[in-house]
């Protein structure tokens, strides 16, 4: 038995180092049919019951149309002079830090993913904008593709986050207080991805040539004046999520017809504009959608193998300390991190190991916002790691390359969730602070 899962891993595997899109979604389907036919014993019959019910589910997810919606907002965005004044805007403010545009990656996506609250939304509309003109400019690509690659992930962290969400349902936990908590962890991710782009720079200044430019306050407050169109969006899009109006993925229509609105009040929205971006848009989403489709249906398989729950079940045995607990379950959640995507691992694993974490006296939020690093992770990794599934389909350049480019990026994720462990007051006090009374 072990070894017909070792051999259907190593499949999974070598699909997902053919490094193509309708390879990675032909192998997960094809290692799903084979693990219920072969080690659990299903007929065919069943498995296409059961592929059928995942297919409709999964593609009429509510969840999923926040993805479309913004894509096509960033194929907008891209197509129009609003990207180049995105650049216009970043680019005094981070003249002076060593890594110069490299940082509109991370900055980008922190302010996206406070409109987004998906993963795969967040890198797929920054990288269209951000991946051609830093390649244009001469920025090193493997440190391009790698920041954008972990900053795209904190579209589950920085709220809103469809997994937050989740957790919140399933835990019963305040989702106002998982909102909060997670604005600071996503900040101090941010803040180290930064950190790291500027000391690799200092360290070799080629990585990022120098732009030449030097900004006083003056051209920083003119410059600034580039940024109202994104910062217009980001106004409208949130204000309709936290005044109520609407959901996440109803402001992601809102985003994206606000993005139409402004192009045209711009004057920079012409027909085949309009067409090529519905275009561009179409092919992004079905690429990631159908890669979210065919995890769903590995998630559902390896739950009927019963592969997470047996191995948070053997956790539960070890008799480990707080601390100890800890570093089990980031093993476990790493692991689980390579075939599931976050919603699976969230709704799978959460009923046995929510109570090691409360009985351990780790506070339920706080957790909350561990699982939410620990899904993040997961987005980072092969084989079933979307982000790079995305930058894939957007550059072009083989999986591999991309994977490799975002390891300094999962390891200080996993930096994060080390110090979010040792000083969890990060996560808690802004929740403490504006939920006092509760």
């Amino acid at each position: 038995m072990e070894a017909l899962v070792t051999g259907l891993v190593i499949l999974l595997f070598i699909f997902f180092f053919l490094g193509v899109g309708t390879w990675v979604f032909a192998g997960l389907f094809m290692v799903s049919i084979a693990g219920l036919m072969v080690i659990a014993g299903f007929p065919e019959a069943r498995i296409g019951a059961i592929v059928s019910k995942i297919l409709y589910r999964s593609a009429n997810s509510w969840e999923l149309a926040a993805i479309p919606m913004f894509v096509w907002m960033g194929e907008i965005v891209f197509r129009t002079d609003i990207s180049e004044r995105l650049f216009r805007g970043l680019a005094p403010l981070v003249d002076r830090i060593p890594g110069g545009l490299l940082h509109t990656n991370v900055a980008g996506c922190t302010l996206f993913a406070a409109v987004s609250g998906s993963s795969a939304a967040t890198t797929a509309t920054v990288g269209k904008i951000t991946t051609t003109e830093l390649n244009s400019r001469g920025y090193d690509r493997s440190l391009a593709l790698g920041s954008l690659a972990g900053a795209g992930s904190l579209g589950l962290l920085i709220p809103p986050s469809i997994v937050m969400i989740i957790y919140g349902l399933l835990a019963e936990v305040s989702i106002a207080q998982l909102f909060a908590a997670g604005i600071l962890p996503g900040l101090l991710v941010s803040g180290l991805y930064t950190g790291y782009i500027a000391l690799r720079c200092i360290a070799d200044p080629g990585l990022a040539p120098p732009t030449g430019e030097r900004f006083g306050w003056l051209g920083r407050l003119k410059a600034a004046g580039d940024l109202l169109p994104v910062l217009v969006l980001i106004v409208l899009v949130l204000g309709s999520i936290y005044s109520g109006i609407a959901t996440p993925s109803e402001a992601a229509a809102v985003g994206c017809a606000a993005t139409i609105v402004l192009t045209l009040l711009m004057r920079q929205l012409t027909w085949r504009i309009f067409v090529d971006s519905l275009m561009g848009a179409v092919r992004v989403s079905c690429m990631v959608c159908s890669i979210l489709v065919a995890a769903a249906f590995l998630s559902t398989a390896m739950g009927y193998l019963h592969v997470p729950q047996n191995i948070a079940a053997a956790i539960t045995r070890l008799d480990l300390g707080p601390y100890g607990l800890i570093v089990v379950l980031a093993a476990f959640y790493i692991l689980l991190g390579l075939f599931l995507d976050g919603i699976s691992i969230t709704v799978m694993s959460l009923p046995i190991t929510l109570p090691l974490i409360v009985q351990a006296g780790f506070d339920p939020v706080w957790f909350g916002v561990f699982l939410v690093v620990m899904v993040e992770l997961g987005q980072v990794t092969p084989p079933v790691g979307f982000n790079l599934f995305v930058l894939q389909g957007l550059t072009g350049r083989p999986i591999g390359e991309v994977a490799r480019a975002a390891v300094p990026f999962f390891m200080l994720m996993c930096l994060a969730a080390a110090i979010l462990t040792a000083f969890p007051d990060i996560a808690l006090w802004l929740p403490t602070v504006l939920f006092r009374s509760g």
